[in-house]
């Protein structure tokens, strides 16, 4: 060591305790003695080059790089970076890919890095990720800004972005790669309370009505429209000024292909009011699912609706370049379909719910249980808080669903499967900071947390197609859940209020939709009719076009059979099983004629045919009817055996 110590050749201002200090730290590695050997002989020969370092940081990264690759000092050079010795920038940290600068760094400030590890457990990251974020992106950041976890901020972050964007060393997948570590390191800061607002997820724009307005082509339009949406994003949710954004970006493009002497709103006319909406009726969907159809309905609606109530807004509050006459009515607007709710039918109901539960991703399990459960929308269930169970005594566990869609609050009965679902994801859910609400910005914690970020729609979309096709019932969307929720309430005989209340609709209208799926007063009042009018009026379809079938058509035909002593009956499977099939045979006053015994056995034959034929095609209320009529019929048969042992000769 002392040999070491003795001045070098060439270095004569370098300070002795710096590189003391250095060749103490090595003797503190854990690697082998050649390893430590190879450090020390790299520090000397970089100190014989470049005695003055700030000098040799002046260099351009390129030299610099070849500089300590051609002396093996890289070690050396990195132990200055981490000591804050030297400050390194970001090309030349940046260009190192590898190398030991990182793991220097973490040794030497262990502190930080086990700090930042356990929040990386915490979000529920691999070992893999957390030490790309928690040790090299981490380091990454302090080297190159001289500083340590607690002094991080979003401007560090941002201005370490920016120079990683302009460095000349990185490649382009290694500047991606180091961006996305960056990103994640920042909401690890956030979980630490090192950064007070949570990071952006990468996913999410936010554009400014300048920026939503930019397309508008002419200026003094723009400006209008600007301040309209400003005024109304006073009492609109943010989702509603974007749509206003686009029917008036839409306008204002086709105003400007169609009209481009147009400038002034002033200047518009009904004709070219009546053409836009001639334009908008046949127009292309602009989707990114829909390029190249025609525009829906409901697309063409709110278009209009949107156009409609800023000019009369515009007219009602005296603006100076309103339009001179009212330019839209109410008859403008297309009407929207009065659509009945696509619930799932009963079977594929159960399917899907049985493909649901063996789903291998949890969040998506207990997630799409619950909707089916509560008939919550999504936007409901992933503002969903903890403590959103309330257990009245008494009463069961209920779940307060949030101010959602309708700006409305409420509360939801729980059964046992959609409240076992609410425990396993409890079970699994990290805990996680609390995250800004977005309705009123204030910290809660959410229920639907997963790595420290709020769950989106396309985990459920995603989980729903999986046991959709496994269950072979097709596409399903999120919200059929809630048809089919409030569907089989109605249909279990729920009144409108109840219903209204538990699906939290704010008009008796919106409820009414899923009763007319289940009316008992329109089924009565057709049942009626259809017993009052003569059979020779009605058109059935039988199983042949034939007025007389054979009885071989007769017993292979798809329809819901009953065999009579005089002839046969052929039912279609929509008007369901006949409530007077085969009466007599089966009432207690029925006496068989001994005259008729032949007939008897033969309508048996078939009965028994009848039966098995149902059961093949699975109808199984079917065989069990042909079941008692056949007991009935050969009871009847024993009971003339006995009276007549030998059947008499006609």
């Amino acid at each position: 060591m002392t040999a070491l110590l003795a001045p070098v050749p060439g270095v004569t201002d370098f300070p002795a305790d710096l590189l003391a200090g250095y060749l103490d730290y090595v003797t503190t590695l854990e690697c082998a003695q050649p390893a430590k050997s190879l450090r020390r002989c790299g520090a000397l020969r970089f100190l014989e080059r470049f005695d003055d370092l700030d000098a040799w940081m002046s260099r351009p990264t390129e030299a610099r790089l070849s500089d300590v690759q051609r002396a093996n000092a890289w070690p050396f050079v990195s132990w200055l970076f981490a000591i804050g010795r030297l400050g390194a920038d970001v090309d030349l940290i940046a260009g190192r890919a590898n190398g030991c600068h990182y793991s220097t760094w973490a040794r030497l400030h262990h502190h930080d890095v086990d700090r930042a590890v356990a929040a990386g457990r915490q979000l529920g990251w691999g070992d893999s990720w957390i030490d790309q974020v928690c040790v090299t992106a981490l380091a990454f950041v302090c080297l190159t800004n001289s500083c340590g976890l607690d002094d991080l901020d979003t401007e560090t972050f941002n201005s370490t972005t920016a120079l990683l964007e302009q460095s000349t060393s990185v490649t382009v997948n290694h500047r991606r790669v180091l961006c996305a570590r960056l990103r994640a390191l920042q909401h690890v800061c956030f979980q630490l309370g090192v950064l007070d607002d949570q990071p952006p997820h990468p996913n999410t724009r936010h554009r400014s009505l300048a920026d939503q307005l930019a397309k508008v082509p002419q200026p003094e339009i723009g400006r209008q429209m600007h301040r309209y949406l400003q005024t109304c994003s006073t009492t609109l949710r943010p989702s509603t000024i974007e749509d206003r954004c686009d029917s008036f970006e839409l306008f204002a493009m086709w105003l400007h292909d169609h009209h481009p002497d147009i400038a002034r709103l002033d200047q518009l006319n009904r004709q070219v009011i009546e053409e836009f909406l001639t334009w908008n009726h046949t127009r292309p969907s602009r989707g990114r699912g829909t390029q190249g159809r025609l525009v829906s309905i409901s697309r063409q609606h709110g278009t209009i609706s949107a156009l409609k109530s800023f000019f009369e807004d515009i007219t009602l509050w005296g603006w100076a370049q309103r339009p001179p006459r009212p330019l839209l009515h109410r008859s403008d607007l297309p009407r929207l379909p009065a659509a009945v709710p696509r619930a799932l039918s009963a079977a594929h109901d159960r399917d899907l719910m049985a493909a649901v539960n063996e789903l291998d991703d949890i969040a998506a399990r207990c997630a799409i249980t619950i909707l089916r459960g509560t008939g919550l929308r999504t936007g409901e269930l992933l503002d969903l808080e903890l403590g959103s169970l309330i257990d009245y005594h008494g009463h069961g566990t209920w779940l307060r669903v949030p101010v959602g869609k309708l700006n409305t609050e409420r509360t939801v009965p729980l059964d046992e499967p959609t409240l076992a679902a609410f425990d396993e994801w409890s079970q699994h859910r990290q805990p996680s900071r609390p995250l800004p609400h977005p309705r009123t910005g204030q910290a809660v914690e959410f229920m639907w947390v997963i790595n420290g970020r709020r769950m989106g729609t396309g985990r459920i979309r995603r989980g729903l197609d999986i046991a959709a096709t496994n269950a072979g019932i097709g596409h399903v969307h999120p919200h059929q859940l809630r048809h089919t929720y409030a569907t089989s309430l109605a249909n279990g005989g729920m009144s409108i209020e109840a219903l209204m209340a538990i699906l939290g609709h704010v008009t008796p209208e919106m409820t009414l939709r899923y009763a007319h799926l289940a009316s008992d007063t329109i089924r009565t009042a057709y049942d009626t009719a259809i017993a009052k009018t003569p059979a020779a009026n009605r058109h059935v379809a039988g199983p042949t076009n034939r007025f007389v079938p054979d009885h071989i058509d007769w017993l292979h035909s798809e329809m819901i059979k009953t065999r009579l002593p005089h002839g046969y009956c052929s039912r279609h499977p929509a008007a369901d099983a006949c409530t007077y099939a085969n009466i007599c045979e089966q009432c207690d006053n029925y006496i068989p004629d001994p005259q008729r015994h032949e007939i008897l056995t033969s309508q048996l034959a078939d009965v028994l045919t009848l039966r098995d034929d149902a059961k093949q095609r699975g109808w199984t209320s079917e065989a069990t009817r042909h079941q008692h009529v056949a007991n009935a019929i050969t009871s009847h048969l024993h009971t003339l055996q006995k009276q007549h042992p030998s059947p008499p000769t006609t």
